[in-house]
């Protein structure tokens, strides 16, 4: 029987991969790092182009590149044209502020052409509680106060504004007063504000203030129980008295349909010359000439927090600062010769 032979495969040497240098290996591995960084902040970028370049880019991507990605990146870029990706605690967005002031200030300085005086009463630091006569039906005059220390006073200071329930809660119009500075009238974030050592400004007259008809313009109405007295002694903030005349009558209002403002969430409903009879056109605030005036500032701070409790010290301080604005009032009024013109 023959003996069938073993066939034994010749295997070859195989050869062992290379490893590369433990200093090779440390390069690569930064450089893929880099690479990986240098894609994110591409696609970052591509995230957070500007309006024009997302347009450009869609244009020219034509039907073939519309698809719901690239309308999303649209819709983020118009957002973005005018929003600030981060805002403060209270809501103000900085970018959001300058895209309306160019109107704001056309209202300021062409359109109602404010007067100040007194500006050098605001402190130039620190804490302040700005207290005002209200009117006008919109908040138009909260602004104007922002913008006259803002734009008048050497140290270029920010007031924010407490805005009534009825406009901080308004659809449409509440973000935009949030944004650009504005916070809701409560006693927690005014003081809040003025421990940041931060401006405030008040209108104590409230929504009774803001919605007077127009023959009862220039009488201040009652400043409620003095909640911004407490406020001022809490946190030893001197208040800054301010009058402001003009805003009677960007809006007259002859007569009032509370009944069609009430299912609204609006504590009143004005009937004015112009609205609701002209429609939209009815809204736009007659170009009247403003003047806002700044008082002495009342000093506090001898009083102390504890003053706070005492309702009869605190009804005799809010009496005198009504008494000391409405005097600025009639003494402005009374020097005015014109409406329209000062």
């Amino acid at each position: 029987m023959k003996e069938t032979a073993k066939v034994v495969p010749i295997r070859g040497r195989t050869k062992r991969r290379r490893r590369p240098p433990i200093e090779d290996e440390g390069r690569l591995r930064e450089r893929l790092a880099e690479l990986e960084r240098e894609v994110a902040s591409g696609r970052q970028a591509r995230e957070r182009e500007g309006l024009l370049l997302t347009l450009a880019r869609l244009v020219d991507a034509g039907a073939r590149g519309v698809s719901w990605a690239s309308l999303a990146r649209l819709q983020r870029a118009l957002y973005f044209a005018w929003h600030s990706e981060e805002v403060d605690d209270f809501g103000s967005d900085r970018r959001f502020a300058e895209a309306l002031e160019p109107l704001l200030e056309f209202l300021y300085a062409v359109w109602w052409r404010v007067e100040t005086s007194g500006i050098e009463h605001v402190p130039a630091e620190g804490r302040g509680l700005i207290v005002a006569n209200h009117s006008g039906v919109l908040p138009y005059d909260g602004i104007m106060v922002q913008l006259a220390i803002r734009h008048e006073h050497p140290a270029r200071r920010v007031c924010r504004m407490l805005a009534l329930d009825m406009f901080a809660l308004l659809p449409g119009l509440a973000p935009m007063l949030a944004k650009s500075g504005s916070v809701r009238a409560n006693p927690a974030n005014a003081e809040r504000l003025l421990r940041r050592e931060e401006l405030v400004g008040v209108f104590p007259e409230g929504v009774k203030g803001v919605g007077k008809r127009f023959k009862d313009r220039y009488r201040l109405a009652r400043f409620g129980r003095g909640g911004f007295v407490r406020i001022a002694l809490r946190t030893g903030s001197p208040i800054i008295p301010c009058a402001v005349v003009g805003a009677e009558e960007i809006h007259p209002v002859v007569a009032k349909a509370d009944w069609v403002g009430r299912p609204f969430g609006l504590p009143y409903f004005p009937i004015t010359p112009t609205f609701p009879l002209l429609g939209p056109l009815g809204v736009i605030p007659l170009p009247t000439k403003w003047s806002i005036d700044f008082g002495d500032p009342l000093d506090l701070s001898e009083h102390g927090p504890e003053a706070a409790k005492d309702p009869i010290l605190v009804n005799r301080l809010s009496q005198q600062v009504r008494e000391t604005i409405q005097g600025m009032v009639d003494g402005r009024v009374a020097r005015r010769r014109s409406i329209w013109f000062g």
